[in-house]
């Protein structure tokens, strides 16, 4: 008896090889344990906050703009990488200090001095909005952790309340987009995000937030809320990646982390979040949730 198998083949059109349908979590073990491995390597660093995590910040955004110069010059010189890098310690080194118009104003500065470097072999304007896309983030994750040590650290809540909703959007819209599938969001800009997976990673982002609430004591139901500009913003920061790679013809940053490509892959929605948080933390602080 043969098994009528023609329901698990698509249609072809002149071709009798099998199309083969798409994985469901394609890649999800080694994904999960790059995410594990880089959260075991910055806890502590994120538990201490000051020094430690102003170290591991900075070594981000030095690997950041080492992947943007290359992905984003043919042709890189010598200069193409030390004026961003030395940048991105100056403007480090003024946020350690708390000199954060110091270093926002000087960042203007030194991102035009980048886009200057490449005026002769082109794409000036990627050179200068690259420099301003990673430092402007880098700057706000010391902002937000701040120099106190310790789980009861306002800097620590804030920062892990951010993280934890944009990880849970993404691991959502992950296992959910790559369920369900459905209509796609941007086809064109970004072929894998779909209706199904916003949606899911915004309901896993919102009982995360509850579930934080529920431990530190504040409204849930405010948190919940709360968790849908986080993820708004975290998904435009993967849209706004998404947008720079096809522009550049590239496929991912780098290939440090394993699963996830490179730094600016995996930290792209949490750099758009962070920037959300820190506007509303210094300009607005009695919106946010946590007390």
């Amino acid at each position: 008896m043969r098994l009528d198998t023609s329901k698990d083949i698509p249609a072809s059109s002149g071709s009798d090889t099998p199309v083969s349908t798409p994985k469901t979590w394609k890649n999800i073990g080694i994904r999960a344990v790059t995410g594990l491995l880089v959260a075991f390597i910055a806890f502590v660093p994120f538990y201490f906050g000051g020094l430690f995590w102003w170290c591991l910040v900075t070594l981000f955004a030095l690997s950041a703009v080492w992947e943007w110069v290359r992905m984003s010059d043919p042709q890189p010189t010598i200069l193409a990488f030390s004026i961003p890098i030395l940048g991105v310690i100056f403007m480090m080194i003024s946020a350690y200090h708390g000199a954060y118009k110091l270093g926002f104003s000087v960042a203007l500065l030194w991102a035009a001095l980048a886009g200057f470097e490449r005026l002769q072999r082109g794409r000036a304007v990627w050179a200068s909005f690259g420099f301003l896309y990673i430092i402007i983030p880098a700057i706000l994750f010391v902002f937000l952790r701040g120099k106190v040590s310790g789980i009861y650290a306002p800097g620590f809540q804030d920062l892990l309340y951010v993280i934890l909703l944009v990880v849970a959007a993404d691991t959502g819209a992950y296992l959910g987009g790559s369920y369900f599938r459905g209509p796609k969001i941007a086809p064109k800009l970004s072929p894998n995000k779909t209706w199904s997976g916003f949606v899911s990673g915004l309901s896993l982002a919102a009982i995360i937030a509850v579930l934080f609430a529920l431990v530190l004591k504040f409204s849930p139901i405010y948190s919940a809320l709360f968790s849908i500009p986080i993820v708004i913003f975290s998904v435009f920061g993967d849209f706004l990646e998404s947008w720079v790679k096809r522009r550049l013809d590239v496929k991912d940053t780098g290939g440090l982390l394993p699963g996830h490509g490179g730094v600016l892959d995996r930290v792209d929605s949490l750099m758009m979040a962070v920037v959300f948080a820190a506007f509303i933390l210094a300009f607005l602080p009695h919106v946010w949730p946590i007390l």
